[in-house]
């Protein structure tokens, strides 16, 4: 079985050193700014400037974005400003300048999905290519590798009401769009040969949080996660950050949706499976508008995923995977 190391770190604490022969991206989510002038918000400018300094000294190979990349309404073509004023002009570091792997939330959705996807022809770093897509990255010299499977959950579970945010996802638009993206997702995990192999998409599958779990997520997708031996799935759309695993199966479930704000909602917190929640983060602080990200390093053996809090980019939370799927 995987072995588990567990790290709750309760006071500041420098940022992790690199591993050798290994592979690092950042991860973030939910960090789209707002409608109006000046198009983003106190805490992800501070996420920008703190993932900028953690990318630079864990040497990070690209970022990974689990969606709800503009708030509240998406954008309305590939010309429009919100690229500028809230992702290019916002996440200046040198840093940064890598690809960014983009994934859809539900506030992309409710505006034009496909002006985000023609972007990618657009900006250097910005990577969408597709609504669904999956990239693989070498680790090191003796053909270790890194899968990432980006997923399009708001095609799968449908998409939230915009005013009644309290309401679970109702079903897909298009029962012929959602049965070929689970057609393509599992034959995608059927294929991989990969060291670690990781699905990122916007909804979770569990969550203690505002939103709480995703029942098709749940029923179809989890059970595609344990049987072709995924690492973790990696995901948004509730503003906090948990690590949740059920130690009946070796998957590892990581909520990254803090980008923009932390929400210190648990409505939820009877609705995944008993002792399976390992860490959780979400303080209302009105008074510190601060955000929160990922970093996730990969080598041959190990998988080492470290939340940060935007702020000081102080270690929130480690937690070490032994024992890769091969």
């Amino acid at each position: 079985m995987t072995l588990l190391i567990f790290l709750a770190l309760l006071s500041a604490h420098p940022v992790p050193c690199l591993l050798s022969d290994s592979l690092t991206f950042l991860a973030v989510g939910d960090w789209g700014g707002k409608p109006t002038a000046p198009y983003t918000t106190e805490a992800e400018t501070k996420t920008a400037s703190s993932m900028g300094i953690t990318a630079e000294k864990l040497e990070s190979s690209f970022q990974l974005s689990l969606g709800d990349n503009f708030y509240y309404y998406g954008v309305k073509n590939v010309e429009d400003e919100r690229f500028n004023e809230t992702f290019e002009n916002v996440f200046t570091a040198s840093s940064l300048q890598s690809p960014w792997l983009i994934s859809l939330g539900n506030h992309d959705h409710y505006g034009n999905e496909s002006a985000q996807i023609a972007y990618t022809n657009v900006s250097k770093r910005w990577y969408l290519p597709n609504n669904y897509y999956t990239k693989t990255y070498p680790i090191d010299e003796s053909g270790h590798t890194l899968q990432l499977v980006v997923i399009d959950t708001i095609l799968l579970a449908g998409l939230t009401d915009p005013i009644l945010r309290y309401l679970p996802p109702p079903g897909p638009l298009s029962v012929d769009q959602a049965d070929e993206q689970w057609t393509w997702i599992e034959k995608t995990l059927t294929e991989s040969n990969a060291t670690w192999l990781l699905v990122a998409g916007h909804y979770p599958v569990w969550s203690i949080c505002e939103h709480g779990p995703t029942d098709i997520l749940v029923s179809r997708l989890k059970p595609m996660l344990e049987k072709y031996n995924a690492s973790a799935y990696l995901c948004g759309h509730d503003h906090c950050m948990e690590h949740i695993h059920d130690g009946s199966n070796p998957v590892n479930y990581y909520l990254i949706g803090a980008g923009h704000l932390t929400d210190s909602s648990e409505d939820h917190m009877k609705d995944i499976p008993k002792g399976s929640l390992v860490y959780h983060y979400g303080p209302s602080d009105p008074e510190d508008d601060h955000g929160s990200y990922a970093s996730v390093s990969v080598t041959s053996e190990q998988m080492k995923i470290v939340f940060y809090d935007s702020s000081d980019q102080h270690v929130l939370y480690e937690n070490v995977q032994s024992n890769p799927r091969n």
